[in-house]
């Protein structure tokens, strides 16, 4: 983050005056609910009170808007949210310093007291203050060697990160994507045929026997040029309701009884062809945008999510500067972004704006560098949009992973994944290949993020913004990330006679 980019919360002098006032008022009314002038202030406070960690404050307040509202109402169920999201803020952030420390020193068993305090003191360490008592993120030890290049030398048994091969060196795979798009005159290369099976399991008891157990697995959509040729296998339960192609984050919809003793399983087997992509960008050839009303949502503000506040425009100069040409300020854009550190992240329900997340936390994981980069892209007036899925390899790696396409006249929707970054190796040609190209090896399942299943979740989503382990619910309300299971299997299968190349 650089020099000068600070947060502009209200003060908690202020918002605690604000509260004082709305509850002075409240008593002199003799109401139960605050003196607001709307339901959307009042939640706004309380998601001011839980980001600063004052929980105990917050719920006292929703306790007393709550008691004037009916529980059908869209304040109640946002302030029962924010009631849900302190519950999984404190699941994220559940260690105390002793358990950070004891954790970092199974890693460097010589570890000293004044060298933690020193790492801890920098920020290495991801902390919250909840109610006057920091808490650190569970996450935070193992993190740590993501974000210390000091604290990865001091490692005892420095074993490599589990990162996809493709991103961490140019590999032969990047080289025939190229190769073939030059020679192919084709975007659309490299395909790769590919069987997957996707699994979801309640645990044993987390509802009661008899009970109705609904779950929703991702599945992807055919995309002209990106994936093809898509073929349902086999569901388990055999009844399901597959979501149109239309929806943005597709989904194969279950419901089944769960027994007693018993895990409650779903899974989803299909077969699909994935392509590479490449476009070589001729800087001299691109031109600003018109906005179109095709093109205008992915130019625009979404909040909570997308903002274009003073952080982020003072960000944006000082990485564009006086830049003019679209391709060259998307490279800028990508190239800042790319050299925020990966770590991984918090549950992205409990975050309030996850691109302002990232700008402001010092680290990201995929998911929060593409919506920083889609924010500064827009800002800047070059279309962005959202997509996600899930990545393996020729071997034996397989993750989640969320990236981004952006859209450049004349040559429309292009690929870009942030967090792959520059690759290095000794191809420069090959050192952007990931801001206008991609391998194929990843399934797109969400083409936007934060929309609705079809059908409808009855509860609060475990994940708000992305879909790619599942959901699951039931009538006594959601199932959270703790009570099930997921995974994703995979085989790369023969392309079938015909497939083109």
């Amino acid at each position: 983050m650089p020099p000068g980019v600070a947060r502009r919360p209200r003060s908690f002098l202020a918002l605690g005056l604000v509260l004082a006032l709305s509850l002075a008022a409240l008593a002199l009314a003799g109401e139960k609910a605050g003196a607001y002038g709307n339901a959307a202030d009042a939640v706004a406070d309380v998601v001011e009170l839980v980001d600063a960690g004052r929980f105990a404050d917050a719920t006292e307040l929703i306790d007393r808007l709550q008691a004037s509202q009916p529980p059908s109402s869209d304040s109640h169920r946002a302030l029962e949210f924010q009631r849900e999201r302190m519950r999984r803020i404190q699941l994220d952030f559940r260690l105390d310093a002793g358990q950070v420390k004891a954790a970092v020193r199974r890693q460097v068993p010589d570890l000293r007291d004044d060298e933690f305090e020193r790492w801890r003191r920098a920020g290495l360490f991801e902390s919250q203050r909840i109610d006057g008592e920091v808490r650190y993120f569970s996450r935070s030890p193992s993190n740590l060697f993501r974000l210390s290049e000091e604290a990865r030398a001091r490692r005892a048994d420095p074993k490599p990160f589990n990162d996809s091969p493709l991103e961490v060196q140019q590999t032969p795979h990047h080289a025939e994507v190229r190769d073939q798009a030059l020679a192919q005159g084709s975007r659309s290369v490299a395909p790769r045929r590919v069987r997957v099976t996707q699994s979801l399991a309640v645990a044993a008891d987390a509802v009661p026997a008899g009970e109705t157990v609904r779950a929703w697995i991702p599945y992807p959509r055919a995309i002209p040029g990106q994936q093809e040729a898509l073929h349902l296998l086999d569901t388990s339960p055999v009844r399901h309701q597959l979501a149109p192609e239309s929806a943005m984050q597709r989904t194969v919809h279950f419901e089944q009884p769960a027994q007693a003793g018993e895990p409650t399983r779903f899974s989803v087997s299909y077969e699909l062809t994935v392509f590479g992509q490449y476009v070589a960008v001729d800087p001299a050839r691109v031109v600003p945008v018109e906005s179109t009303p095709e093109l205008a949502p992915y130019l625009a503000e979404r909040a909570p999510h997308v903002v274009f506040s003073d952080a982020m425009r003072l960000f944006s100069a000082q990485v564009v500067g006086d830049e003019s040409n679209p391709y060259r300020i998307a490279q800028r854009l990508f190239d800042a972004v790319d050299r925020i550190p990966w770590a991984g992240a918090r549950e992205y329900s409990t975050i309030t704006n996850i691109a302002e997340h990232a700008l402001k936390a010092g680290h990201a994981d995929c998911g929060q560098q593409t919506l920083l980069l889609i924010t500064l892209l827009r800002m800047n007036g070059i279309p962005a949009r959202w997509q996600s899925g899930w990545i393996f390899s020729d071997g034996r790696y397989n993750n989640m992973h969320d990236w981004g396409w952006l859209y450049l006249a004349p040559y429309g929707w292009l690929p870009m994944d942030v967090t792959f970054g520059r690759l290095p190796g000794s191809d420069p040609q090959l050192a952007g290949f990931y801001l206008g190209g991609f391998d194929a090896y990843r399934i797109a399942f969400n083409d936007d993020y934060g929309r609705d299943f079809v059908p409808a979740k009855t509860h609060f989503r475990s994940e708000t913004v992305d879909l790619q382990r599942g959901e699951a619910e039931w009538d006594g309300g959601n199932l959270y990330f703790d009570q099930w299971k997921y995974d994703f299997e995979w085989e790369l299968l023969p392309l079938p006679p015909g497939q083109r190349t």
